[in-house]
């Protein structure tokens, strides 16, 4: 039996060698019997055919597909089509996000952030989909302050999501924080923290600027030293990974969210250590 609940996120392929690659990585996943499967959406609603497609093949496999949503560029009508087609498809479960607008596109959308998604789907279909939202430990890098951030989260929670998930970190004292900041502005759903496996040391440093997602310092330095040696960055980056797992076991979190990057081995051997 899982020590803990376990969910993965995946990206939709955008060739058949990557639809192949996906269906391979799915089920060697499918033995650590996961909760849920997330599957992310690209900036301004550019893979939502792919996204659509992907959650309805994994929903064909018996799996707990949840397609992320995003606001941004979005029209009230064209998040009503896909919501509702979601619903004909029998998805009941959601990741509501206010995304990214792709670079050179002017129009944000009707809905300007993630609350406004959120209230927006409980009018339109009242408790049909479990909502996810997201949660940023070491805060979103485009915040104003931590409280404001903090009370953004804390806003979208409220307008009727039922759990969230975090960005991933890798110090856990900031999500211990993030959660006990969060309770003290009564948000009461689960919080489960978001993991990334290591294997790559430049596109770690690249994902993690983007996201606004602190690298430890001597993290960063010990992956820099293994140069092009990718089995030490490796098993490196599965001792980091499987101790930051194990403290946040131990302090008894709701689940476990891994950023599988469409690949099973890192995820599988942090689990697998886990005892999962």
């Amino acid at each position: 039996m899982n020590p803990i609940e376990l969910s993965f996120e995946f990206f939709p392929p955008k060739t058949q060698e990557g639809v192949d690659k996906l269906r391979a990585t799915r089920a060697q996943l499918a033995s650590l019997k996961p909760k849920f499967v997330s599957v992310t959406f690209g900036a301004g609603g550019s893979t939502q055919q792919g996204t659509l497609d992907t959650v309805v093949d994994m929903a064909k496999e018996g799996l707990e597909a949840a397609p992320h949503v995003s606001c941004i560029g979005s029209s009230k009508e064209s998040l009503r089509a896909i919501l509702n087609e979601y619903r004909a498809h029998g998805i009941r479960h959601i990741v509501a996000l206010r995304g990214d607008l792709p670079s050179g596109m002017g129009a944000v959308g009707e809905l300007r952030y993630a609350s406004e998604l959120v209230s927006f789907i409980r009018a339109e279909f009242g408790d049909w989909f479990w909502i996810e939202v997201a949660g940023y430990p070491e805060y979103h890098p485009q915040s104003r302050s931590p409280r404001h951030d903090l009370e953004n989260f804390a806003h979208k929670v409220k307008a009727g999501a039922n759990s969230a998930i975090t960005q991933y970190f890798f110090n856990a004292d900031a999500y211990f924080r993030f959660v006990d900041d969060a309770r003290k502005l009564g948000v009461d759903v689960p919080i489960v923290p978001g993991i990334m496996p290591i294997t790559n040391f430049s596109q770690l440093m690249r994902f993690s600027e983007m996201c606004g997602a602190e690298v430890p310092r001597w993290v960063a330095r010990r992956l820099e030293s293994f140069g092009d040696d990718r089995e030490s960055i490796r098993a490196f980056g599965l001792d980091v990974v499987t101790d930051l797992c194990g403290r946040l076991i131990d302090a008894k979190v709701p689940g476990l969210h891994f950023y599988t990057l469409n690949g099973a081995a890192a995820t599988k051997a942090i689990c697998e250590r886990l005892g999962a």
